[in-house]
């Protein structure tokens, strides 16, 4: 058997990781079970990892990356208007939450087991420094294809998106009521388009 280099390795225990945590729970993510999830001896653990916590910025990593493809991919596929963007941007996202709950139900866990770890505070900020700056691509990367700008600094309203996320995840969560969560992100698109603004001198939308 060719021996997988330790990055290879290391992804694999993250995803593995993830896999665990969104099946059983974070707490049921021991090193153990992460192995036997990901099909490899003990051993490998180590070689690819020091301990598992270290291996949560991983898991973090994963996930941002996933979702934000998802968002990007979805933001402006048949938008007529910056609303009409945003409103297919949140609904995509939460068609990820739906699609796999136990994935954001250990992501919740994970920033909770962080900010009560020593050692692992700078976790939950990069997590959410990690959020924020997907949230920030995309509502930049609607403004640019869509030709508008928006009234306030992409930064403070990419802050406001995750925070729009974050209850319409644990809301969702809690009740599974598609029907209430998709109205809310009607809500919430009426809202975030009240801050955008017609971009001087643009021509209409750039499908480049």
């Amino acid at each position: 058997m060719p021996r997988i280099p330790a990055t290879q390795r290391r992804a694999a225990l993250a995803r593995a990781a993830l896999a665990v945590a969104s099946r059983d729970g974070l707490a049921a993510a021991s090193t153990r079970a992460i192995v036997a999830e990901a099909g490899m001896p003990l051993a490998s653990f180590h070689y690819a990892v020091a301990s598992r916590d270290e291996l949560l910025g991983d898991v973090v990593a994963l996930v941002v990356a996933e979702e934000r493809a998802a968002a990007l991919a979805a933001l402006v596929s048949h938008a007529r208007d910056p609303r009409e963007a945003i409103r297919l941007a949140l609904l995509g996202y939460l068609d990820q939450v739906r699609a796999d709950p136990g994935r954001e139900q250990a992501m919740f866990e994970l920033t909770q087991h962080a900010l009560r770890t020593e050692g692992l505070d700078g976790l939950p900020r990069e997590q959410y420094a990690r959020y924020r700056e997907t949230a920030l691509d995309v509502l930049v990367a609607g403004a640019r294809r869509l030709g508008f700008d928006w009234r306030v600094p992409p930064a403070d309203l990419a802050r406001l998106l995750v925070m729009v996320t974050d209850g319409l995840t644990l809301a969702w969560l809690a009740d599974r009521d598609d029907a209430a969560a998709e109205r809310a992100v009607d809500l919430a698109a009426d809202a975030l388009a009240g801050f955008v603004v017609a971009r001087a001198g643009a021509e209409g939308r750039d499908d480049g």
